[in-house]
Parts: C-alpha cells; structure tokens; sequence
C-alpha cells in the first residue's frame, strides 16, 4: 500500500514478477478491497498472490517511532511474516524510515553483524556496481566498514553473479597515507581478512562512475551524499540536454539523427533498473523500492529480492562471518538453525 502510485503500481509489477517468477509466492498485505479488483486485472500476478487483508497503512510522512505503535498497518505484518518464518523477505514502496526502524527491531540483524547496512545497485563506465552503506549509519567503526564489505561482496556475488567482485574503499584519495585513522585500520583488516585478494585499496569519487570496483564501501554518511549528488547531476544532464536540443531547427534536426543512440543511453540510466536498495545484514531479506517507482521498477526490485532468497544470500554471510573470525583468531560459532532467509 506504500509508494505514490500505489497500490496500482505495485500490483501491476508483480504481474511483471510473475512472469519471471512463476513458482514464486507472494503474501500481499494491504486493503483487500483496493487490491481484489486489481488482480482480476492481472491474472499472472493472482496466480502467485495471496491477500492478508488490514487497513491501517503507515504514512509516507509518518515518523518511524510512531509506525513502531501501529501493530496491524500492512508494513508490519509483512515484516511480522519475515520475522516468524512465513515469508523469506519483504519489498516495499512505503515510508523509507520506518521500514528501516521496524526491520532492524522486529526481524533483527544476523549474528555476528553489528549493524545492518543499506546498499543499492548503480550504472557505471564498466557495468553495475554495488555501493554500501548509503544512509543506514551515518557514524561508522572499523568493524562496521569491515563488515559492509563482506555485505557488498556476497551481495554482488548473489545479484551481479560476479565471482570475485572487487572491493573499494571510498576515500579522500587512493594513495595509502590518505585518509583517517579508521578508514586506514579498515584497509589493514580488509588486506588481512579472505576478502583481502579482492580488496582494490583506496578509491575516491570519480572512480564510482569509472567502476573502478565492483563494490564501493563507505558510511552512510558519505555514501548518502554521494548517492544524491549522482541523482542530482543525471537530473541535471537530462534537462541540459532538452534545452540543447530544443534552441533551433539544426539542433531538433540533430535530436532525430540522435534519438535511437538517446534512447538507448536513458535506458542505460534509467532509475527504474536500478530500483530496489536492500538492507543487508539482517536475518531476512529487506528491499526497499523508491516511493516514485512505476510497474517495471516495483518488478526489478521483486527480482533483487528473489535473487538473494533463491541464492541463499545470508548463507553466504555467514559463512563470510566465519571466515572474518578465523582471519582474525576467534572462536567460530555454529549458525542456529531455522532461521528465516
């Protein structure tokens, strides 16, 4: 029920889902009234649908403390479902912050993990990157940047289907000496750590659009800011690119010679492909499509959801975690079991 075009949208991209996803099962919670006459439109998408019928719905602009009070809004009882076994992970248009708030308090991070991160997929010159943490944590340790690396690494691995994705960690300059304190002791961990053979050293901002590495590590402060800046400057080409085109008779002629390569170049940067950031970390999958998505964006981001279930994303973690212990000399620790993917 979450998402400016909802619950329409949402619906209309699970039907997308549908078609790629055929033995998947999707528990939709929300209004059953609202969504009853949308999957009689689309009949690929209540083939795999079950409605969980509530009408309290959290906000777009409702704070995360007080969606923490409301037990039957729709967003709680899809992560309630995550969080008790009955579904493998939950995607959501909703209220960004309380998904965020209600994730980490209701389904928990994995054992191990001190903090779960928030990590999306971006274009670049080389392919698709993997950037963490993009907001989640604004102040982060060492061990938390460690572990985000080991987050980004089976992530890519999982999602990109990379099998030795590279690891970069965003700093004021590539070279060594650059940098604080921390970010030094977290390139000194990661070089010492089974990660160490893909860490790539010190990136800085340019090298995110050069795909310098196929993940970029950072806090969330940093990577947020960065995240925006990106948004900002492709919003900005976009629209100096329709005034170029549109000054005079020449430069419209040109945009007709042009339009096929345009084309392909704004599929290339669509938003829409891109949509689906993921908490990672936590003892169930957790993706967060835009609020502003269409149907194809709400589909992409079911396809990142699916994609870690079906690949066992929080195996991998943990058995990323072990091997952090093991390079670090502590006791390894045996997985309880049952715990939801």
């Amino acid at each position: 029920m979450g998402g400016d075009a909802a619950p329409a949208a949402i619906v209309a991209g699970l039907d997308i889902a549908a078609e790629r996803h055929p033995s998947a099962r999707l528990l939709l919670v929300g209004d059953e009234a609202a969504l009853t006459p949308l999957l009689a439109r689309y009949k690929r998408a209540a083939a795999i649908c079950t409605i969980r019928h509530t009408a309290e719905v959290i906000g777009s602009d409702m704070k995360p403390t007080a969606a923490l009070r409301m037990r039957t809004a729709s967003m709680r009882l899809a992560i309630d479902a995550v969080a008790n076994g009955e579904a493998a992970g939950v995607v959501s248009a909703g209220n960004t912050g309380a998904l965020l708030a209600l994730a980490k308090i209701v389904i928990k991070t994995l054992p191990g993990i001190d903090r779960p991160a928030m990590a999306a997929i971006g274009p670049s010159a080389r392919g698709d990157v993997v950037m963490l943490d993009l907001g989640a944590n604004v102040s982060c340790d060492t061990r938390n940047l460690v572990e985000f690396a080991l987050l980004g690494d089976v992530f890519a691995r999982t999602v990109l289907g990379l099998t030795a994705p590279t690891i970069g960690l965003l700093n004021v300059g590539s070279e060594e000496l650059k940098g604080n304190d921390q970010l030094r002791q977290t390139a000194d961990a990661l070089r010492a750590s089974h990660l160490g053979p893909q860490f790539h050293g010190f990136i800085e901002g340019h090298d995110i659009a050069a795909g310098t590495t196929d993940v970029i590590v950072t806090d969330g402060f940093t990577g947020n800011v960065a995240l925006k800046t990106a948004e900002g400057t492709l919003k900005l080409m976009s629209g100096m690119l329709r005034q170029v085109f549109a000054t005079s008779i020449l430069t419209k002629i040109g945009y007709l010679l042009a339009r096929p390569g345009l084309e392909r170049l704004r599929e290339w940067l669509d938003p829409q492909r891109y949509n689906g950031a993921v908490m990672l970390g936590l003892a169930g999958v957790v993706v967060k499509s835009h609020g502003g998505t269409d149907a194809n964006g709400f589909a992409h981001a079911v396809d990142v959801g699916m994609d870690m279930v079906v690949h066992r994303f929080n195996d991998g973690i943990r058995d990323g975690l072990e091997r952090l212990r093991t390079a670090q000399g502590q006791p390894q620790t045996v997985a309880s079991p049952g715990v939801p993917e």
